[in-house]
């Protein structure tokens, strides 16, 4: 008597996603998606989200891109500070207009998660997501296959794999080069001359950049890397806006304006 084959099963974590499992006919087959009433509430409690290589210019309008660290740097947009709330997410769970949408988010409830081996790529999707459901929605599978819709996800999944993979090797170039180095955010209240350090973080040091052999340099501004490298430092500007964004949500006077906030 043969045992049934073990489905197989997502080790480890996804960041955001609640509930990621490998997606499968045998699994999923019977499901079918609709639009989420809220749907960006899964990212309400996000301080940052990744971002790809590819998204930097309109990221950069928003958001403080930051790496993660020196030893890890993975490219962040900062979207909260001090408390686990995304400034950007509404009281709805809607995303606040006329700002980027990083495409980490827009990807969900889909994913890419590598195998055990790290040699290949496997589909993912949050079963948890609320628009998940035995009706009334875009079947994910039929006759035995994706759908048309379930393939444009994936697609565009790969698709931002395939840009996190540049974005990995652009983070390289700058630590090879030495140039993303440990950073603070000031802030001067009103009437005051003495700065406030409010954020600690990794970004692209303007002073080392300057400094980078004239023969690296033409090979960042022939790659089209070094445009990219000024941006991220651009970006820098967004600490400000991000901090009074903050005033504004919880109506915080300048004096309070780094009081951590309780919140359900």
């Amino acid at each position: 008597m043969s045992e049934a084959q073990a489905v197989p099963q997502i080790t480890g974590k996804m960041f955001l996603y609640e509930k990621p499992e490998l997606l499968m006919k045998e699994e999923h087959g019977e499901l079918t998606m609709k639009p989420a009433s809220q749907p960006f509430a899964f990212a309400s409690k996000a301080r940052a989200i990744p971002v790809t290589l590819s998204e930097i210019p309109a990221a950069m309008k928003d958001y403080p891109l930051i790496f993660m660290s020196k030893e890890q740097p993975q490219l962040l947009a900062v979207t909260g500070l001090f408390d686990d709330i995304n400034l950007f997410v509404t009281d709805d769970g809607k995303w606040e207009e006329t700002r980027y949408v990083p495409g980490y988010l827009r990807r969900y409830p889909f994913g890419l998660a590598a195998e055990n081996n790290g040699d290949r790529m496997a589909i993912v999707i949050d079963r948890a997501f609320e628009g998940l459901s035995s009706d009334g929605g875009v079947p994910l599978f039929k006759d035995g296959d994706l759908t048309e819709e379930a393939k444009s996800a994936v697609e565009y999944c790969k698709g931002y794999e395939r840009d996190r993979q540049m974005t990995d090797q652009f983070a390289k170039t700058l630590m090879d080069l030495d140039i993303i180095q440990p950073q603070t955010a000031q802030y001067t209240p009103q009437g005051s001359t003495d700065p406030v350090s409010f954020a600690q973080y990794f970004c692209v040091d303007e002073k080392k950049l300057a400094e980078v052999p004239d023969d690296k340099l033409l090979e960042l501004r022939k790659s089209g890397l070094l445009p990219l490298a000024y941006a991220l430092i651009m970006s820098m500007g967004n600490w400000r806006l991000l901090l009074q964004r903050r005033a504004r949500r919880f109506n915080l006077t300048e004096a309070d304006i780094f009081k951590p906030q309780i919140v359900n």
